[in-house]
């Protein structure tokens, strides 16, 4: 049967991929003007710019569960369940690149949005395809993967992830870390709005968190972006905090292997790597968000040091940071990104009393509904030294090229991070759903019930494949931004809607603060937000493709 099933998809893929070929062709008569394309032309028509950026993530995402699929079967390992998964996943994404893509709630992109004939929909249209969508995402194959993944809440084995055993010994030994160290009490951090423990992090820095991807030279276990991904999932299923402190880290890293001198290396990535120092970044300006061309913060050089003056906000973790990632405007007359410089800037930790104690800097905390335990805040600089020496890189005006460096694996940070918070949502969604008695029976056996954790097991499987694709990609040093931006644009959407479903499923209980699902609804908000918006990640990809 698996023979068949490999061969539909693969001529329905087949099938997809030039009817994405067709769209784009459609697309460029539209948008590319004296044979360039047109940024205003592309403002104007945004909505068929990012509806394609769905349509092709969407794509992606199918080549990318046919290829784990295709290798379990090579290895004996393809069972019913992951059977189901391909099934359910190719005949509902197929379907709704017929009949509609939600870019988002009440957003739905459509083929006559993209200048699409409903010819050229209809050639997409194939036998296999059709059989996909009849056949796939059906009542009957939504209650068998439920029924197959609902006694696997404490393993959350719903469905084999494709991982070798390395992998796989790194998964089970974060697991258990979350499992014993963070989800019994990630809640109670939440409604109080603490910080995180300083013990937790002492033993993630221990667990080698801190140092996943950095060089051993440096300290570091130099295990890569899968591993990372591995590591960010597991940690956010417990708490999406805990999961993203090693962002910090992972930024910071980033940025000094990427773009610093030897001597930065040697200095600042041992206590990155051992945890000795916690960094944090400092980007973001008031009225600024997305367009970091417009910062206005101003580094001035003054003999060894640099005295920065100006403002930044939503910065995470920023008054226990020991060290910044401060991004600055060096030169007042280049405009855009060409004046801006990255520094290393270093900053006494603060305490509860006294968040920010070092001289020339200020904060005030923002209240936010979710992501918490490293708080947010707004700072304010005034005549703030740095030294010299820690200019990144020795070299003015390289600071937006050097952040660049960092985006691929950020986004596939944080594309892991919205699977670990998808996951907890999912299986707190299961649990009640087996546990809650309603009618006589546990209303998990409702196929409205049901059939809500089957296709939010699918689609963070789909979407698990697509961001180990995309930090493979990065592990083996090829170009990998467009696949890390729809694997953070797919994943953040799929996180808020399987919070969202399991929210349902809990019904009023869901509502009350007591349940944890009301945590893991307004943590998965953000994840459409930071790393770039959903938007302007859409506008990325369809820049890319359409070039």
């Amino acid at each position: 049967m698996s023979g068949l099933l490999f061969e539909t998809c693969t001529n329905a893929l087949e099938s997809a991929s030039q009817y994405v070929a067709t769209t784009r062709e459609s697309l460029k008569q539209h948008l590319v003007k004296d044979g360039k394309l047109d940024r205003n032309l592309m403002e104007k028509h945004q909505y068929a710019c990012h509806g394609f950026s769905w349509l092709s993530t969407y794509v992606e995402a199918l080549r990318q569960t046919l290829h784990w699929a295709s290798a379990l079967d090579r290895d004996g390992k393809f069972t019913e369940l992951e059977e189901l998964i391909v099934r359910i996943g190719f005949g509902e994404y197929l379907s709704q690149i017929v009949g509609g893509i939600s870019m988002s709630q009440g957003e739905i992109i459509r083929a006559s949005d993209m200048w699409v004939s409903a010819e050229n929909l209809q050639i997409f249209q194939t036998k296999e395809v059709c059989t996909l969508i009849e056949q796939g995402n059906t009542p009957e194959n939504r209650e068998k993967l439920a029924r197959l993944i609902e006694h696997s809440i404490d393993s959350g084995a719903f469905g084999n992830l494709g991982l070798d055993e390395t992998y796989e010994m790194i998964r089970d030994q974060f697991r258990r870390f979350a499992n014993e160290e963070v989800i019994p009490y990630a809640h109670e951090w939440h409604l109080n709005d603490d910080y995180i423990p300083m013990d937790i992090i002492d033993k993630m820095s221990e667990m080698g968190v801190f140092g996943l991807t950095i060089p051993e030279k440096y300290d570091g276990s130099e295990l890569g972006k899968t591993s990372m991904c591995i590591v960010s999932e597991e940690l956010s299923r417990g708490y999406i905090g805990v999961g993203s402190l090693g962002t910090r880290s992972e930024i910071a890293a980033e940025l000094i292997m990427g773009g610093g001198t030897e001597e930065q290396k040697q200095k600042w990535l041992p206590k990155i790597a051992l945890g000795e120092i916690l960094p944090t970044a400092v980007f973001t300006e008031p009225n600024v968000g997305s367009d970091l061309g417009s910062l206005k913060t101003r580094a001035v050089k003054d003999g060894d040091q640099y005295r920065i003056t100006g403002n930044k906000t939503w910065i995470t973790h920023a008054a226990r940071a020991d060290v910044m990632t401060l991004l600055a405007r060096t030169n007042p007359n280049e405009t855009g990104y060409k004046g801006l410089s990255m520094f290393l800037a270093e900053k006494e930790r603060g305490t509860e009393n006294n968040p920010f104690p070092t001289e020339g800097m200020t904060g005030g905390e923002i209240e936010v509904l979710g992501y918490r335990g490293m708080k947010e805040f707004e700072l304010g600089f005034d005549d703030f030294k740095v030294k010299a020496e820690n200019l990144l890189g020795g070299e003015e005006g390289n600071g937006f090229k050097q952040l660049m460096t960092t985006f691929e694996s950020a986004r596939i940070q944080t594309a892991a991070r919205a699977l670990g918070v998808a996951q907890c949502a999912l299986e707190l969604g299961l649990r009640y759903a087996t546990e809650r008695i309603q009618f006589g029976q546990p209303i998990f056996n409702f196929p409205r019930v049901h059939g809500k954790i089957a296709l939010s097991a699918v689609e963070i499987m789909m979407t698990r494949q697509l961001t180990y694709f995309a930090a493979r990609q990065k592990d083996e040093d090829k170009r990998c931004d467009l696949e890390a931006g729809m694997a953070k644009l797919l994943g953040a959407r799929v996180a808020w809607s399987t919070a969202d479903n399991a929210l349902q499923i809990h019904g009023g209980n869901g509502y009350a603060l007591e349940y944890q699902i009301s945590r893991v609804l307004c943590d998965a908000r953000i994840l459409n937000i930071f790393e770039g918006a959903a938007e302007i990640q859409a506008d990325v990809i369809a820049r890319r493709l359409l070039s």
